[in-house]
């Protein structure tokens, strides 16, 4: 079950926001499984399995590693794996929530500034997973975050909700 993280001190500096899970990216040969933590400092992405396309390996490999991230400290979240990455809070432009309907999953979209040689260019889409719960509040609370001001949170119903 989700439910929006509670203001809970990780480490010294940094607290958590609140936590994005079972979110995937999909790739040409792969599906890659996402969690976003995000703290009054940064935006982490923990990168926690993947699966392969074919119908006969496709599964949600991420549920071990999730519970990793769930026991790691903040400072550690980086280093659990070496897709990981983190941008700070300043650099965070845009969250877009695109809820999803019967027949389609949500998608969530980031964008931030990207001021490094980045490998995903300052923007990521996600896509939830088949068991994942509707996120829409945890987002919702982040337009409230005062140091998520200058982030436009936005939120997108599909046309055709029940299809």
């Amino acid at each position: 079950m989700t439910t929006v993280a509670q203001s809970q001190p990780m480490t010294d500096t940094e607290t958590t926001i609140a936590r994005l899970t079972r979110w995937l990216r999909q790739r040409p040969n792969s599906i890659e499984f996402w969690e976003l933590v995000i703290t009054d400092e940064r935006v982490v992405w923990c990168y926690v399995g993947q699966s392969y396309r074919s119908m006969l390996l496709r599964a949600d490999m991420g549920e071990r590693d999730r519970a990793i991230v769930d026991d790691s400290k903040l400072d550690e979240l980086e280093e659990l794996a070496k897709e990981n990455f983190a941008v700070p809070l300043e650099a965070l432009e845009s969250i877009r929530l695109v809820e999803g309907t019967r027949f389609r999953r949500a998608k969530l979209e980031l964008e931030w500034r990207d001021d490094t040689d980045s490998r995903y260019n300052g923007q990521m889409t996600l896509v939830s997973t088949s068991d994942a719960d509707s996120q829409r509040d945890i987002v919702a609370s982040l337009e409230e975050e005062p140091r998520l001001e200058h982030v436009d949170i936005e939120f997108d119903t599909r046309r055709w909700p029940f299809f």
